[in-house]
């Protein structure tokens, strides 16, 4: 418990499991073909940084869109869910988040979840600032595998923003669109942001900006191996490649090596070659179409309640409620 009373934080997770999770990750993504690793990685303190540098790039659209979907549908979704708890996955101090605590009005629970418990104390004490009618109950958590929630006010709705969702692959999504149904009462609502299919041009501008901020992202991946795993990938070797996959309908980040050479990730005892061009796909993001979004989330037995887009239709946020039960 922090000095403020409204602030809560529960810790789900041990103290070793993200680097468990890092080194399973790597083990088993860097000794398949192709080799990939899951795009979490990218997020350490420097990773974020320059993910906030890409939201502001001309080129990257989804986080300005769907900011612009809020910004006009967040009294909407106050008044169809009438929630007293917002449960935010991933999340922090955003500009969306705090459209949609305002639009929902108080007394409201927050619950934001992340792996990473710094993150959600600095959030959660700035969110509060500014919220006096607000309570914050953290979750250290990852919502991918297990996300057992704390007794809140109902009604509650459940906000995946950002399009985080497509860098699942379909299997994945499934089973969490699955698991978060589980967590939803009769009441309660998923409000999911996704980013929808266009042009492939714009897509692949989004990922390879022209000041290569992204490809600085993307090498990112490589220092926190070499840091947490005592790595020691030299990032010049590798070129930032971005390819829109039309048959899956995503985009996919990848890093290409421009020679012959071999890594040594010494805390899990591995050593990993690199043929020269060899890809090592470092992230998926699918892209949507509201059949589809209405299909996904009918298998995982939601239906789709609202669906909202920006003007050009190039991002979408999809309220879905639990669908009845046949008897």
């Amino acid at each position: 418990m922090t000095p403020d009373s409204r602030f809560t934080l529960t810790r789900t997770l041990p103290s070793n499991a993200t680097a468990a999770a890092l080194a399973t990750d790597v083990t088993q993504g860097l000794t398949r073909f192709p080799k990939t690793l899951p795009p979490k990685w990218f997020y350490d303190a420097r990773g974020s940084e320059l993910f906030e540098q890409i939201t502001t790039l001309p080129v990257y659209y989804p986080t300005r869109a769907e900011a612009w979907i809020l910004q006009q549908a967040a009294p909407g979704i106050a008044r169809i869910t009438g929630a007293r708890t917002l449960v935010e996955l991933g999340s922090g101090s955003s500009y969306k988040t705090r459209l949609l605590l305002d639009a929902l009005g108080t007394p409201l629970t927050y619950v934001p979840v992340d792996v990473s418990e710094s993150a959600l104390a600095d959030a959660g004490q700035a969110l509060l600032a500014d919220h006096p009618g607000v309570t914050v109950h953290a979750l250290v958590a990852d919502f991918q595998h297990r996300l057992p929630l704390p007794r809140c006010p109902e009604p509650k709705v459940i906000a995946f923003l950002g399009g985080t969702i497509g860098n699942l692959l379909p299997a994945e999504r499934a089973r969490f669109l699955a698991s978060l149904r589980t967590r939803l009462g009769p009441d309660d609502a998923l409000l999911l942001g996704t980013d929808l299919v266009k042009d492939p041009a714009t897509l692949v501008a989004a990922y390879d900006d022209p000041d290569g901020v992204t490809a600085a992202f993307n090498k990112n991946v490589l220092h926190v191996l070499n840091r947490e795993l005592g790595a020691d990938f030299d990032p010049d070797d590798f070129t930032h490649v971005a390819v829109w996959d039309s048959e899956n309908e995503w985009i996919e980040m990848r890093l290409r090596a421009r020679r012959a050479l071999s890594a040594k990730l010494p805390a899990v005892d591995l050593s990993v070659d690199f043929q020269p061009g060899e890809e090592l796909r470092t992230e998926v993001s699918a892209k949507f179409r509201r059949q589809g979004v209405r299909a996904e989330l009918a298998a995982a037995g939601m239906r789709l309640h609202r669906w909202w887009t920006d003007p050009r239709h190039r991002f979408a946020v999809t309220l879905a409620v639990p669908a009845p039960v046949a008897s």
